[in-house]
């Protein structure tokens, strides 16, 4: 039996890694095309303790990521400073941006507050003719949030579901009039921390209530990141009784170790936009031991030579290799490792490459 030479050996690796890194999109059917909205930004520091992140942070991590091939990140948030130090600044991240074209630059607004302090940000760009007609506006999109449960939606916005839904369609009705997106997110769809287990009925007619009040997409979240796949799937089972799949994204945080296992139950339900966040950022003040979003980086990793595709930037596909960087990148700068396991394996195995050279 022969044996390859280490020349030949390392080059059939680096062949099976590059089939493995990048797979064709024309390889794959449009139906199995995954889209990913990257809240790292966002969901994923706006709980962080200590001192406020600075402005050029913020704008330098979205910019990475866009680099990386992210066509959908969140940038901030329009809410005050006061209940959520970390996205204090929004306004100036938006405004010091490089816009590129074919990405949405979403912002989450919690109230008509938000919203009117975004329209305000919108009409000092346009008379202040920052831009030219041919450039992309600061944003076209927002996105609005309720719970699907009533305890946990007044520990967090001091009001039931019902009445979060009716202030929700004003903001909506408002922010569609003036040319933008809204998509919706909808919290605890499988366990509340103070609820206990979530009746999914009560998912389907919140989301329902989104879409018919304009949103283009509802992301249903697991905020506490205890769903199990079987779980998952029956929810999803109830929701898509009167609320079509097409119209759905998955949010599910790591917790007990299964948000993986459950955005591969959801893209075999037929949903197709998955919510990740880089380096595994994030958490949930309102449920203790909640962790972070499920990482980019392992959603990437999991789906790679799959008959999945994660669609990219203007037809491209995102790079593992930079989210793996950013992770590091930006948690470092939080003072910790990263908390994706794919970037933490990458990182060791990199390391002890270039170590044994």
């Amino acid at each position: 039996m022969l044996t390859p030479s280490p020349v030949r050996l390392r080059a059939f690796r680096a062949l099976a890694r590059a089939r493995a890194y990048s797979v064709p999109a024309a390889a794959h059917s449009k139906k199995h095309i995954v889209n990913i909205v990257e809240v790292g930004p966002r969901d994923g520091l706006q709980n962080e303790k200590g001192a406020v992140i600075p402005v050029e942070t913020k704008v330098e991590l979205v910019e990475r990521l866009v680099r990386a091939g992210v066509s959908n990140v969140e940038a901030g948030s329009f809410v005050s400073p006061k209940w959520v130090p970390q996205m204090g600044g929004t306004a100036d991240v938006l405004k010091r941006l490089t816009k590129e074209r074919g990405v949405h630059y979403s912002v989450l607004v919690p109230n008509q507050r938000g919203l009117d302090d975004l329209l305000l940000l919108l009409a000092q760009q346009q008379q202040q003719q920052l831009t030219d007609s041919g450039s992309p506006p600061l944003t076209d999109e927002i996105s609005v949030f309720v719970a699907a449960t009533d305890r946990f939606n007044k520990a967090n916005l001091n009001c039931t579901v019902l009445e979060s839904l009716q202030k929700i369609a004003a903001v909506t009705e408002t922010a569609t009039k003036h040319g933008l997106r809204v998509r919706g997110y909808v919290s605890v769809v499988i366990a509340c921390p103070y609820s206990g287990a979530t009746d999914y009925d009560k998912v389907r007619e919140v989301a329902s209530a989104l879409l018919n009040m304009g949103c283009y997409e509802v992301s249903l979240g697991d905020t506490v990141g205890m769903g199990r796949p079987h779980e998952v799937a029956e929810m999803l089972d109830v929701v898509k009784r009167s609320v079509p799949v097409e119209q759905l994204a998955g949010h599910f945080h790591d917790t007990y170790g299964t948000a993986i296992a459950n955005v591969l139950t959801a893209l075999e339900h037929g949903v197709r936009t998955i919510d990740a966040s880089v380096g595994g950022l994030g958490g949930c003040p309102y449920s203790p031991g909640a962790t972070g979003n499920v990482s980019t980086e392992d959603v990437l990793y999991a789906l790679q030579g799959s008959k999945y595709h994660v669609a990219g930037r203007n037809g491209g596909t995102i790079n593992l290799e930079e989210m793996v960087d950013i992770g590091w990148w930006i948690s470092e700068k939080l003072g910790r490792e990263s908390a994706s396991r794919v970037g933490r394996a990458l990182r060791a195995r990199n390391s002890k490459t270039t170590t044994s050279k």
